[in-house]
């Protein structure tokens, strides 16, 4: 049977070396700019981190089920998963909290997707307010201070010039002083409370009510929702601390006052929640792309809902844009409709933003598909999504306590567990020495070549995706080690039984070749879906696990496929090896052959008979250069008996 001779294996050698360098390079060069490091991170059990434990509750007060635990645990988990944060440990501790434990020292974001519980509603905005009453106060403090200053110093200048002149400075100076009076009686200083109480008096007669205003509308943008009480705690926030930016659970059916989260003091009063973050079906951040299908450098958020949250947000988009449309053609200042013409975002209570629509869209969006833009950083845009996509827990959340743990394995076990991967390896490099003798070489190089790879895959995929390396994992490269051998034993022996089979070595290595890599194939994708599937179904150390072992696998097919036959190819041009040294692991004798004539020499063809085996012939003719010695012997008895 013809086969297909591997041209050039020196050449796929080096680039498989080439690639390996390459991928250490790349892990250097992010070592040296702090952006990674040459290790892979630790998971919990070898590292330690970060432990929340979490107490919930819900805003109406109704029991806490099962199902609402279970539920909040796998969005918790879901968001944790989407900041890269891997081998994090989320379950059910004593009751109804939650206990999740995260490795390593992990960022702010990701600790606040942790903590806020997350109930997310799309709100009408009714009022903006830009600063609370304390800051409008010291702003008019400020500026009768200085009105006040500025006056004192020109009465001044004034009276010293008119006593220099002889005019009358007595009537002059009771003049100047009466001005400055009526001055500081103008801008007298006021208080937050003053300045809140003529804020919020929309009518004007000098009392705070708590009846609704007028209505301005049938819907949930309608001044009837608020009150000039609610008016006056709004102003009367600060939105800039920290209590104010902690978050809470709110009423969704009634107006409310919301700072923005990003601790710029903007202050919202919002009407009842038009969609929930149940409604959500897809959220997602990527470059914006315009309506002629270019993109643009411009991060946004691609935000879908599902059928409810569609036609709600058909009805809501349809209002906002008649606002907006009535705002632009107002002429009156005082109107509010471009207020009412935004949409609030509101996590926790806080309003992750406010926006309208652009001026481009005219029409009610009815397909449930929106585009949010703003001058988004590429991390702020992620973090947007995950909070869209993840953003509706069943239940609000306290933070019970929060601590960092040590590990509950260490270094200890990290090092008892990669000596006993250094034994095994050991320990197979003795038996592919006495099995395949200098054949055994390939099989050392080849796996030195795929603990390189599986090393540096590790470490990258810490780097990229925030992958933390368990003992679980540990374990599975490991395995790895028998796997990797597995390969190799298929693929030589399969050699073998081609030499076996009277083929030339160069053939038997590129036929053999053919049919091992098929075995080799078929058993790599039961060991990697084998994987997949433990992955899935499992949580946790058994997910390290498994994740290590795909890793593993998928680095074997590439080594054996790149590294290991390319290299048992390119070795056959040496005599050692060409010739059958007897050393070499490919000798005649050792591997069965029919005929020397497999070795490029064929010094052994003067040996080999017309039928057999090369070393059952071997054994015949050394049995019989033993009989004729025998006999030789016994002849050469028989002639000293005779002469003596």
């Amino acid at each position: 049977m013809s086969t297909k001779k591997l041209k050039h294996p020196g050449r796929r050698l080096l680039v498989a070396l080439l690639v390996i360098v390459l991928g250490y390079v790349a892990l250097a060069v992010g070592t040296a700019t702090g952006r990674t490091q040459m290790t892979p991170g630790l998971a919990l059990d070898l590292e330690g981190g970060t432990q929340i434990i979490l107490t919930p509750t819900t805003s109406d007060g109704s029991e806490i089920t099962d199902e609402d635990i279970e539920q909040a645990i796998a969005i918790i988990r879901q968001r944790v998963d989407a900041t890269g944060v891997s081998e994090a440990q989320i379950s059910r501790q004593g009751g109804n909290n939650i206990m999740v434990s995260l490795p390593g020292t992990p960022s702010e974001d990701t600790l606040d997707l942790v903590r806020t519980s997350a109930v997310l509603y799309f709100r009408p905005v009714i009022r903006i307010l830009q600063m609370n009453a304390a800051a409008y106060a010291d702003m008019q403090n400020e500026y009768a201070d200085s009105v006040a200053s500025a006056a004192a110093t020109d009465g001044a200048t004034e009276t010293g010039v008119e006593s220099g002149t002889g005019t009358d400075g007595t009537e002059e100076g009771t003049e100047t002083d009466g001005d400055a009076a009526s001055a500081d009686a103008t801008l007298a200083p006021v208080t937050a409370e003053e300045m809140a109480t003529s804020l919020a008096d929309v009518n004007g007669d000098g009392t705070i009510s708590s009846d609704p205003l007028e209505s301005t509308s049938d819907d949930n943008s309608s001044d009837a929702w608020i009150s000039e009480q609610l008016i006056y705690d709004a102003y009367m926030t600060d939105c800039t601390s920290e209590d104010a930016l902690s978050g809470e659970a709110q009423d969704p059916d009634a107006a409310v006052i919301s700072c923005a989260r990003n601790g710029s003091g903007t202050i919202y009063i919002l009407g009842p929640a038009e969609i929930a973050g149940t409604n959500i079906a897809a959220a997602s951040s990527g470059l914006e792309t315009t309506s002629q299908g270019t993109t643009t450098n411009n991060w946004v958020v691609n935000l879908e809902f599902d059928s409810e949250g569609s036609d709600l947000f058909a009805e809501v988009s349809r209002r906002l844009i008649a606002y907006r449309d009535a705002a632009a053609a107002a002429s009156d200042a005082t109107s509010t409709d471009s207020q009412k013409a935004e949409f609030a975002i509101v996590l926790d209570g806080l309003t992750i933003m406010a926006s309208g629509f652009n001026d481009t869209v005219t029409t009610a969006i009815t397909d449930g598909r929106v585009q949010i833009s703003g001058d988004f950083t590429q991390s702020e845009a992620n973090t947007l999504a995950n909070q869209l996509s993840f953003g509706s827990l069943p239940l609000s959340f306290t933070v019970q306590s929060e601590q960092h743990i040590s590990a509950t394995l260490g270094t200890e076990q990290l090092r008892n567990g990669l000596i006993a991967g250094l034994i095994g390896f050991a320990l197979i490099v003795v038996y592919l020495a006495w099995q395949y003798r200098g054949l055994g070489v390939v099989a050392v190089a080849s796996l030195l070549m795929a603990a390189a790879g599986t090393y540096l895959v590790i470490a990258l995929l810490s780097w990229l995706m925030g992958y933390r390396l368990s003992l679980a994992g540990v374990a599975g490269l490991i395995i790895a080690i028998g796997i990797t051998m597995d390969s190799f034993i298929v693929y030589f022996e399969r050699v073998r039984d081609e030499v076996r089979n009277g083929r030339t070595l160069v053939v038997a290595v590129d036929e053999g070749w053919r049919h091992a890599r098929r075995t080799i194939i078929v058993s790599d994708s039961v060991n990697l879906l084998a994987a997949v599937v433990l992955y899935f179904l499992a949580v946790g150390g058994v997910q390290g696990f498994a994740f290590t072992l795909g890793v593993t696998t998928v680095v074997d097919l590439a080594v054996i496929i790149l590294f290991t036959h390319p290299m048992l190819v390119w070795i056959l041009r040496f005599r050692f090896f060409g010739e059958g040294h007897r050393w070499s692991g490919l000798d005649p004798e050792h591997l069965g052959a029919r005929s020397g004539a497999v070795y490029r020499g064929g010094a052994a063809a003067s040996a080999v008979g017309a039928g057999g085996s090369l070393a059952r012939r071997r054994a015949e003719a050394r049995r019989a250069r033993e009989q004729a010695d025998a006999v030789e012997a016994e002849d050469a008895s028989g002639k000293d008996d005779e002469q003596a």
